[in-house]
């Protein structure tokens, strides 16, 4: 039965790209931008100037492209890419010059995300620590020379211990800081879980002194949702809008005697699934780049557990160089995910998008051909925010076509953009949304002078996602000749 409906599925996504007719309002358009060694940023290792212009030409790309999330790798092994007490800077970052201040990556990125009307979500590699040539190479200011006591070595690589609860305060430590420093919308951790099972890892002591009983699996896995309890609490008890989440294995746990040997529950002691039932959890992206057996009833399951969060499956891009899949593979899982409505897409990793894989970028141009809106948080706040005020109309002395309005005056409000040829509107007709994520009460573009009117509407959203309804529009005509 099982097999009937996979092909099934292939024949109809292979054929005809059925899916992609009717792009969602609403849906998660999210890329993992990839800071270690440079993979995706920065290219450039000598001028600072240049990588603030490679980063602004990936978030360009990103926008025109209209995407609405960037997973942004804050943390690498044992060093970040922000100005922090605990942490040394990644080397990859070029001096300032003379005179100039000490550059701050994720300030840079989140101010210059939100200018687009991105989302800028912090990526936290959460346990690993790197090889001993990396630790070495961070010197003094390694936590494995600062709090030896919460690292361990296994298999040649160093790992925070996820059984000592002194881990806990340290990880703790390095949340806060992002959280109350920077205006991110959300922290997103990735390796938070044990390291494979090719050896074991050296627990014993902890085990020993805090296992109480239970098997060392249960006692794994609690040391992580334990973890991953504290840090959900503390999260939002400093700016609760912020979206927690995480990226884990792609298939939870084994379905049937289907994805024996790596999933999140059984191989890496990540319950991920019980993270989101618990509710502490607001988003999962997991990991799945499979196909396939290996995709299609994994993601039935994760939507199994959901609880009512999000779920954004993560697509492996670099599989169409690593192991030779077509973009067709790509679209498939796309196709599947918006059938079944999953809450969006994410690609690992930017670079596999934006330099246009086998035609990846080209061919979602059709999936995502109009802007889309991100997910309400409902479960953390249902409130609807108020209407924005007085739109005003015109076309400006540069000949854009200018819309102005009165905002709500929080810095957490951002603003939608609809544009219809009749005076009713749909908030949930993708083909009406022309802009989304504005963080100022105006919006220009230069619109086609197509002898044609529309109303215009504006809708606030508040921080947690939650859209008003339209204000009173305005009727413009778009034409060369004023009439």
């Amino acid at each position: 039965m099982h097999k009937i409906f996979f092909l099934l599925i292939l024949l109809m996504t292979g054929i005809t790209g059925l899916f992609a007719s009717e792009p969602p309002a609403t849906e998660v358009r999210a890329v993992w931008l990839t800071t270690n060694y440079g993979l995706d940023w920065p290219r450039n290792r000598t001028s600072l100037e240049v990588q603030k212009r490679e980063l602004i030409e990936i978030l360009d790309s990103l926008k025109s492209h209209n995407f609405n999330t960037v997973l942004f790798q804050v943390r690498g092994r044992g060093e970040v890419l922000y100005r922090s007490r605990i942490e040394p800077m990644m080397s990859l970052i070029a001096p300032a010059g003379p005179g100039q201040p000490p550059f701050d990556p994720l300030a840079f990125v989140v101010e210059e995300c939100h200018k687009r009307g991105l989302a800028c979500h912090a990526w936290v590699v959460t346990y690993p620590l790197g090889n001993n040539t990396h630790v070495r190479s961070l010197g003094a200011q390694s936590v494995t020379k600062k709090n030896p006591s919460i690292t361990k070595q296994f298999q040649k690589e160093w790992f925070l211990d996820p059984g000592n609860p002194r881990t806990d305060d340290y990880l703790v430590s390095i949340v806060q800081e992002i959280v109350t420093g920077y205006d991110v919308d959300g922290i997103h951790f990735d390796y938070i879980r044990y390291p494979d099972n090719r050896g074991r890892f050296p627990d014993d002591g902890m085990y020993r002194l805090y296992g109480k009983g239970k098997t060392r699996d249960e006692w794994r896995r609690d040391n992580i949702t334990r973890f991953v309890t504290r840090i959900y609490d503390i999260v939002k008890s400093v700016k609760p809008w912020v979206q927690v989440s995480s990226a884990p294995l792609g298939r939870y746990r084994t379905l049937a005697g289907n994805g024996v040997g790596w999933t999140a529950l059984e191989t890496v002691s990540q319950d991920a699934g019980k993270w989101m039932m618990m509710g502490k959890h607001d988003a999962i992206y997991p990991m799945m780049y499979y196909k396939e057996r290996l995709f299609y009833p994994f993601v039935d399951d994760w939507l199994n557990h959901n609880n009512g969060r999000i779920v954004v499956p993560g697509l492996g891009a670099y599989q169409m160089i690593e192991l030779g899949w077509s973009h067709r593979d790509i679209l498939n899982q796309v196709d599947y995910t918006r059938d079944k409505e999953v809450h969006g897409q994410a690609y690992f990793r930017a670079e596999n998008v934006l330099s246009n894989t086998k035609g990846i970028l080209r061919e979602l141009g059709s999936y995502y051909r109009y802007p889309a809106k991100l997910p309400p948080m409902t479960w953390l706040s249902d409130t609807i925010p108020d209407s924005p005020n007085d739109l005003r109309a015109e076309k400006n002395e540069e000949g854009l076509f200018e819309l102005s309005w009165e905002g709500k005056g929080s810095a957490r409000v951002t603003y939608n953009v609809y544009r219809s040829e009749t005076d009713t509107l749909s908030l949930d007709r993708a083909e009406k949304l022309i802009a989304v994520g504005l963080r100022e009460p105006q919006f220009r573009y230069r619109a086609e002078e197509n002898d044609k009117a529309y109303y215009y509407y504006i809708t606030t959203s508040d921080a947690y996602r939650n859209e008003s309804v339209p204000c009173v529009p305005v009727f413009f005509y778009h034409s060369a000749i004023e009439k």
